[in-house]
C-alpha cells in the first residue's frame, strides 16, 4: 500500500496543465501539492459524483486532459459512471480517472466500505469495456509508469491502493487555509469555467 502523501506527491510531480478535479479524503492533502488554477475541490456538494462531474468536463474540453481524484467510498456510490465512460460513442481520451482505495468511508469516521477485502474497482472496469486499467500498490511501481500512462490516450483507470488515513470531512469557509476552499462550490465552478476559456 502507498502513503497517501507520498502517492499525491508522485501525482503533482507529473502534473502539468492539467485539470485535476478532487474528492473527499484527497482535497485537502492535494493542496500540500499544487495551488493551480486548474485545481478544483469537488467539495460542498452531492458526494459520490466527482468522477462523472470530471468526465463532463472532459468531453467539453476535449483538448485539455482532465485527471479526477475519487475516493472508493465516492466511486462507489456512482458505479455506474465507470459503464458511461466504456459506453461513449466517441471515447473521452483525454479522462483518466484515478481511484484512492484504502478500503473505507475515510472522512466519515473510516467505515469499511462493502466488499473491502475483495473489491476490484479494476475488475469492474474491464468488466463494462475499458481496457486502459491499472493498479498500483507501491510508490516505486507508480512513479515509473505515472508519465508514461499520462501520455497515453485515455480514458483510463487508475486504482491507487492507499494506506488508511484519517482525513476530517472537507468544507468551505471564507477563512479555510486551501485557497480553494475558501469559495463557494457555485464560486470555485465559475473560476474553473473561467480559468478553462
Amino acid at each position: 500500500m502507498i502513503d497517501k502523501e507520498k502517492c499525491l506527491g508522485i501525482l503533482a510531480k507529473y502534473r502539468t496543465d492539467e485539470v485535476m478535479v478532487a474528492s473527499m479524503g484527497v482535497t485537502v492533502p492535494w493542496s500540500k501539492f499544487s495551488d493551480h488554477r486548474l485545481d478544483y475541490a469537488s467539495v460542498g456538494s452531492a458526494m459520490g459524483h466527482t468522477a462523472d462531474f470530471a468526465l463532463g468536463i472532459a468531453l467539453a474540453q476535449p483538448n485539455r486532459k482532465v485527471l479526477a481524484l475519487n475516493g472508493d467510498g465516492s466511486m462507489l456510490m456512482c458505479l455506474g459512471t465507470l459503464a458511461t465512460i466504456a459506453g461513449l460513442e466517441k471515447p473521452a481520451r483525454n479522462f483518466y480517472l484515478f481511484v484512492c482505495h484504502n478500503g473505507t468511508y475515510e472522512v466519515t469516521g473510516n467505515q469499511h466500505i462493502p466488499g473491502r477485502s475483495g473489491f476490484s474497482f479494476s475488475a469492474i472496469a474491464k468488466g463494462v469495456g475499458l481496457e486502459k486499467v491499472y493498479d498500483f500498490n507501491t510508490a516505486e511501481s507508480l512513479d515509473a509508469s505515472l508519465p508514461v500512462i499520462l501520455k497515453e490516450d485515455g480514458p483510463t483507470l487508475i486504482t491507487l491502493e492507499m494506506t488508511p488515513a484519517n482525513e476530517p470531512p472537507p468544507h468551505r469557509s471564507p477563512n479555510h487555509p486551501v485557497r480553494y476552499l475558501t469559495a463557494t462550490l457555485a464560486e470555485s465552478t465559475h473560476e474553473l469555467k473561467d480559468a478553462l476559456v
